[in-house]
């Protein structure tokens, strides 16, 4: 009798661990400096599929080299978090580019989404172009403001200088720019990234690229090929188009999960 009670107690206890409902796991609370080397890369390329859902509608079929680009970017931002490097431009503590962009995302969000481009395309530009300084005095080639356009290129959106540091108009011009990419790479799967390089290099030039590099095998993920064979492109190409696609994602993994690398505000997109 002891030995059927204990069966039919052994029986009963199982059924009920089988059919309880399972806890849920709990979330890491671990910081993307606190990761594994593979936890840190998996978090990349997962966030950078998210990102470029949100900006195209669809996935972006990335290469596991280009994921690696990807990475190396978030960690150029990533050692600037809390560097005591002050507020100094392209090297300076990176909590000062996020608090910038908190004042402006609002004007930024509202211009892209009147023109139809993702507001994400939007927030990020200024981040890599000028960590959202307005800039007064040009740089070497002679690009001015917060989205760094050349006088000549602002002069083709009706702009003229003093209208280039006008935030909200050279927004306006910067959202027009990569509205017209958008349609002429309209039949790539990967239009949105094309059209971001053709902001840092120039249409013609991505266009001769793409004729040059990109073919049946490798057009699936077409920025992937332009950055694997960047050794074949011209040196403007290797020195700084290059990172400029990567750096986008890497900007927008960080804006739109900021306490997954320490930074206790919000997303960018939410303000």
């Amino acid at each position: 009798m002891k030995i059927r009670q204990t069966i039919f107690l052994l029986l009963t206890t199982t059924t009920l661990l089988i059919t309880m409902p399972a806890r849920p796991i709990a979330q890491s609370t671990e910081t993307y400096q606190q990761m594994s080397a593979p936890q840190r890369l998996a978090f990349v390329a997962q966030q950078a599929r998210l990102i470029a859902r949100q900006i195209s509608g669809h996935d972006y079929e990335f290469t596991a080299s280009f994921d690696a680009q990807i990475q190396r970017a978030v960690d150029f931002y990533v050692r600037r978090i809390d560097n005591n490097g002050g507020d100094q431009l392209g090297k300076g503590n990176a909590r000062f580019i996020f608090e910038r962009g908190q004042s402006v995302a609002p004007t930024l969000n509202g211009i892209f989404k009147a023109r139809g481009v993702s507001p994400l395309i939007g927030l990020y530009i200024p981040l890599i172009e000028s960590e959202y300084i307005n800039l007064q005095s040009p740089n070497s080639v002679g690009a001015i403001g917060m989205f760094q356009f050349l006088p000549t290129t602002g002069e083709h959106f009706g702009l003229s200088p003093s209208d280039l540091l006008d935030v909200q108009k050279s927004a306006d011009a910067a959202a027009r720019y990569i509205a017209g990419g958008l349609k002429q790479f309209n039949n790539d799967p990967m239009k949105e990234a094309l059209a971001l390089l053709a902001y840092n290099r120039g249409t013609v030039n991505v266009e001769r690229d793409l004729d040059a590099f990109v073919n049946e095998q490798n057009r699936a993920c077409s920025i992937c090929a332009l950055t694997d064979q960047s050794d074949k492109l011209d040196a403007s190409f290797r020195e700084e188009n290059v990172f400029y696609v990567p750096r986008f994602f890497a900007a927008a993994i960080i804006g739109e999960n900021p306490r997954a690398f320490g930074l206790q505000t919000q997303p960018l997109s939410s303000f």
